[in-house]
């Protein structure tokens, strides 16, 4: 899967900013974006298109950014942006309302509508990841989408917080991903975005009950990625902290054609072949970062490693180490 990136640093200091601006406006909705200083504008634009959802992160110094509504009649493309602010604040005016955001809150923006904004940048740098798609995709009612324009919203509890958590990881490895992935990625993506609208706005019931199962998958994935450590991570404990039965959590996992033990088992391996290869934790002992991850048996653990990656804990570190 084609990942686009731009980036500044290369170019002639009179050249950074219309460059960047010409990319960052091909891939959003077009808008008049003026910085408080053209010297030296050190900036970036990584795309990721996803089919009907784009995510992108963008890096710049503060600006001052316009929709009018001459822009708006002379091309909409009916999307919503959903911005997870990373670093920076700023202020938004949209629909009649105006507000100040920070980090770790998200804003939506509707193309449909003239608005006014302001980045601000913390040391020197503001960075958003910003997730497009279009106002049908969502399967909510655009009139009570529109509540949420320029309305900040945590992305550190509850759904919102899982939504970043996927959203990060995602650009995180968005250059691992092949076409094949492209479904999956853009259907969760959507209904987490669809999940956390709806939380927000306590409009749950206009979900359908496959976006909210979706949904409620990937919070238990995000739970179980948290609890790693927790060697009483089980069944009984994951359905209890999300309030649900524990046939109800095999049912989800069943859609993905795995148990919740392998899932579990999983993702421990990964965090262990991680820490196996990180130089900084040579002198960790094995079974230490075993433990770490909730293995309390060295030669399962060992067994189930060698499973997996076809060496052992010990070969793996010292072919990769």
């Amino acid at each position: 899967m084609a990942v686009a990136e731009f980036r500044t640093e290369n170019l002639a200091p009179e050249d950074r900013f219309p460059s960047w601006f010409e990319v960052a406006a091909q891939a959003h909705m077009p808008s008049w974006v003026h910085p408080a200083s053209e010297a030296d504008f050190e900036a970036s634009v990584r795309v990721l298109d996803l089919g009907g959802v784009q995510v992108s992160v963008l890096t710049h110094p503060e600006v001052r950014s316009e929709r009018t509504a001459r822009l708006v009649r002379q091309f909409d493309p009916e999307v919503y942006q959903f911005h997870l602010i990373v670093s920076g604040g700023g202020r938004l005016a949209q629909d009649g309302r105006e507000a100040v955001f920070g980090v770790g809150q998200f804003l939506l923006i509707n193309s449909s509508l003239p608005y006014r904004a302001w980045r601000s940048a913390q040391d020197g740098r503001s960075e958003a990841v910003v997730v497009q798609v279009h106002r049908a995709s969502l399967g909510l009612r655009s009139n009570t989408l529109d509540r949420l324009a320029a309305v900040p919203f945590s992305a550190r509890s509850g759904i919102g917080a899982v939504l970043a958590g996927h959203l990060l990881q995602l650009m995180k490895n968005a250059g691992e991903y092949t076409e094949a992935d492209t479904v999956a990625l853009s259907d969760i993506t959507l209904d987490l975005v669809a999940a956390s609208c709806a939380h927000r706005l306590d409009a749950a019931a206009d979900l359908s009950p496959e976006a909210r199962q979706r949904a409620l998958l990937a919070r238990v994935h995000r739970f179980i990625r948290d609890h790693l450590g927790d060697p009483a991570l089980t069944p009984d404990h994951i359905a209890a902290a999300h309030q649900i039965s524990v046939r109800h959590l095999y049912k989800l996992f069943q859609a993905q054609d795995m148990t919740v033990a392998a899932w579990i088992r999983r993702c421990r391996l990964e965090r262990c072949r991680h820490d196996l290869a990180d130089p900084v934790l040579r002198s960790m002992p094995i079974h230490a970062i075993a433990a770490h991850w909730g293995f309390t048996n060295n030669a399962h653990f060992s067994r189930v490693f060698r499973a997996a990656y076809g060496l052992s804990p010990a070969d793996y570190r010292h072919t990769t180490v």
